[in-house]
């Protein structure tokens, strides 16, 4: 193998694994596996039309884990040259004799590898100059700023494109690679009365570039939404019902995923340890992982480790039917991996056909919120206490903003409590979910 002057192969990125684990045999290493990832991007940031900053990412990496009597051993570089590989490939060996011996590291078993690869169309390249780029964040951004007098600053806009490579191997003989590409154009905004200020924002993201939508509505939205915000102020102390809007709400089933992981689980730090089979939410919800979805925000053939993903139902009629585990974890809770290493793959909750407006109709009167602040969860107790911001509603309709008031409650009451989730299905991330409404909840206010 030659090497460049920037420290990268001439030879593909294939032979680099095959390399790597050819050296890790002739070090005495029983189980090895390696990878290789490469990264591209652009990234502008602007703020009242003028470039703040201006980033070309260019990123690689290449990581060897070794696994020699039990003992394991891992080491990492962005050198890819092969002086660099065959070091990286020994000092794992050299760090693996020093480790404790643990029975359950190793590879995942042979038998669990992916052997098809469906297309899930996740690499689109934005073709999108850096002056191109500059100009939609200033498009987006002038949108926002006329979309109402009282819009009077800026936090600014954003344009990101992404492109990602990896190639993973190990010594069953897989080999596997993905391509991925991630876009985004977001804009912050702050309006101003007499009563003071308030900052909001709005984002798209997509896998593909056509799909990110027209984006000096974007900026729109931010500016509405700051707009709204005027006159926020605190409510009394209460107990209301909550309406959690789509872009929160994946945060709340996100302490979920968190309790039901394997880690969580070995640890016995989770506060729905050993629930598996248990009523977690109410007998109409149904969480479903789909990793293969198309352009999907999560989808993926295989996991970090190489093992086959496939549909499963995580909660099913409202029981929690198993946890999210990764090969190690698998084996420390005596289960089988669920091809979770590396995380959740699309996890599509069930939904009724209410958007918000009708959501906030059936809550009647209540709280909605749309940001959260603080890190006030627990996950060992599950007990839940945030700073929250949104909006005050009676008879259904939205009367005034809210700030400074904090929800409190406890996850296990709060899951088995939820009443509603909407139509608004937010698809920009792992978890995809709509508004959720909760029964009354403590509101701590003036």
């Amino acid at each position: 193998m030659t090497e460049t002057a920037d420290n990268t192969p001439d030879i593909s990125l294939e032979e680099v694994i095959a390399a790597a684990l050819a050296r890790a045999r002739e070090r005495g290493a029983e189980q090895a596996e390696a990878a290789v990832s490469l990264g591209t991007g652009l990234s502008v940031n602007l703020r009242q039309g003028e470039v703040e900053t201006l980033e070309h990412q260019r990123d690689r990496g290449f990581s060897i884990t070794v696994y020699v009597n039990g003992r394991k051993g891992s080491v990492s570089s962005s050198d890819l040259t092969a002086a660099a590989v065959r070091d990286m490939v020994d000092k794992a060996c050299s760090i693996a004799r020093f480790t404790a011996e643990d029975p359950c590291s190793g590879l995942a078993d042979a038998d669990r590898m992916a052997t098809d690869f469906p297309d899930l169309d996740l690499d689109h390249t934005w073709p999108v100059s850096a002056e191109e780029a500059i100009e939609i964040a200033r498009a987006c951004e002038a949108a926002g700023m006329a979309e109402d007098a009282r819009i009077t600053n800026s936090e600014g806009a954003s344009v990101s494109t992404h492109r990602s490579e990896r190639l993973y191997g190990n010594s069953h003989g897989f080999l596997g690679g993905s391509a991925a590409s991630s876009h985004s154009v977001s804009c912050v905004l702050i309006a101003s009365d007499d009563k003071g200020m308030q900052r909001d924002y709005w984002y798209s993201w997509a896998r593909n570039p056509e799909d990110l939508g027209d984006l000096e509505a974007v900026g729109r939205r931010a500016g509405q939404r700051a707009v709204s915000r005027l006159g926020a102020a605190k409510i009394d102390t209460c107990t209301a019902p909550v309406l959690f809007a789509a872009e929160v709400a994946r945060g709340l089933l996100g302490h979920f995923v968190g309790a039901v992981k394997g880690g969580s689980q070995y640890r016995k730090s989770s506060f729905l340890l050993d629930a598996a089979g248990q009523q977690i939410f109410p007998d109409w919800m149904q969480f479903q992982e789909r990793p293969h979805i198309r352009r999907g925000a999560a989808s993926a053939s295989f996991d970090r480790e190489g093992v086959a993903t496939t549909d499963r139902d995580l909660v099913a009629d409202g029981v929690l039917t198993g946890y999210v585990l990764s090969s190690y974890s698998a084996r420390r809770l005596g289960l089988e991996t669920t091809a979770n290493a590396g995380g959740i793959h699309n996890l599509l909750v069930s939904h009724g056909d209410e958007d918000l407006d009708g959501l906030m109709k059936t809550m009647d009167r209540g709280l909605l919120v749309t940001e959260l602040m603080g890190q006030g969860v627990n996950p060992v107790t599950g007990d839940y206490s945030r700073g929250a911001s949104g909006y005050w509603v009676e008879n259904g309709e939205i009367v005034r903003p809210v700030e400074e008031v904090t929800i409190a409650g406890n996850l296990r009451d709060m899951y088995a409590g939820i009443r509603a989730v909407g139509s608004d299905v937010d698809v920009r991330g792992a978890i995809q979910t709509g508004s959720i409404l909760l029964s009354p909840l403590t509101i701590a206010g003036s």
